[in-house]
């Protein structure tokens, strides 16, 4: 039986990049095609499907063009406005109608090369493919070295093992699909650790970032901040513990201090630099903890207003069936 693979690829102000991915993406998935059986078993078809998130340049155009060019394999989904990372790539999960799901970015450093290795695997009866990214020179050393310490943290206080340097770079069959799009439904969201968390079948391919094509990230370092503590909030209590662990150790250094007191109660001591540090340490912490309090009742107001995660404003279907309109959400 025919087999179909979904390419999604998120899109964000990438006019520079657009024309060399799909010529270089389009010639691998041709060629892939080609190399197999025209019908039956071993069969392959493809979609290239991509999500504008609410581009300002001329990405939509550009995206129009290809799918006039190659409606039978192209489709286009268009927010109403910029919803981010995340929120592209759940509408590409939700809408992609292959039986393979290969996720990417528009801008080259995940390789379209790695497809036919994505296949493989896929054919050797693997449902999860984490891309593990060796090298990413142009993100810089404190990219590079903030990164690993977040999947350090992560790892060591959340019960989902993530693969370290994982991407947003992956590849999922249908069935892992379609858990993801019935039961992850968060308005707060880490795809890439959804991904880690559904169990199935799992394999790594590793590759290298390449360098952009044209352009610059749009993962500022407040993005990623942000990012990184939404993830940190949504896979792990450990921070709401927190209270328990500050309460022992202001517990002890009060232990400390009466026993400091009770030696040096002899003379005058004024104790002033005492008092100032110890209650500029209880109100230190006691601001810490609620700031984490406020970071999970955040987490928790955004899902109780239930706010759709993205906003479609238009769908140029190509590839797609006429009876797939997508998930309720």
């Amino acid at each position: 039986m025919m087999k179909c693979i979904s390419v999604i690829v998120s899109v964000f102000n990438e006019e520079k990049a657009l024309e060399q991915f799909y010529g270089t993406t389009k010639k691998i998935l041709d060629d892939l095609v080609d190399s197999r059986p025209k019908s039956g078993d071993g069969a392959l078809c493809y979609q290239l499907l991509f999500v504008n998130d609410g581009s300002a340049d001329s990405s939509r155009q550009i995206l129009e063009t290809f799918r006039q060019q190659d409606p039978a394999h192209i489709s286009v989904i268009s927010f109403s406005r910029n919803f981010g990372h995340e929120a592209a790539m759940t509408a590409g999960l939700d809408y992609a109608a292959g039986d393979y799901l290969v996720f990417m970015d528009a801008d080259l450093q995940h390789p379209p090369a790695l497809i036919p290795e994505i296949l493989a695997r896929f054919e050797e009866g693997y449902d999860v493919i984490n891309m593990i990214r060796t090298r990413n020179e142009t993100a810089g050393a404190a990219k590079n070295l903030t990164s690993d310490l977040f999947y350090r943290l992560i790892n060591r206080i959340s019960e989902v093992k993530m693969e370290p340097a994982a991407s947003d770079f992956f590849a999922i069959d249908r069935a892992a699909a379609d858990v993801l799009r019935n039961s992850y439904r968060e308005k707060v969201r880490f795809l890439r650790g959804f991904v880690q968390n559904i169990g199935f079948a799992k394999t790594t391919i590793s590759y290298e970032a390449a360098a952009r094509v044209a352009g610059s990230s749009h993962y500022s370092l407040r993005k990623l901040w942000k990012l990184a503590m939404d993830t940190i909030v949504c896979f792990s209590n450990v921070p709401l513990k927190l209270g328990i662990y500050a309460g022992l150790l202001s517990g002890l250094l009060g232990v400390l201090l009466i026993i400091y007191t009770l030696f040096t109660r002899s003379g005058a001591p004024s104790g002033y630099a005492t008092i100032v540090i110890v209650l500029c340490f209880m109100f230190a912490v006691l601001f810490l903890l609620l700031g984490i309090l406020g970071g999970y009742i955040a987490i928790m107001f955004r899902e109780l207003q239930d706010r759709p995660i993205y906003i479609i404003e238009n769908i140029s279907d190509g590839f797609m069936t006429p009876d797939k309109d997508g998930p309720e959400l």
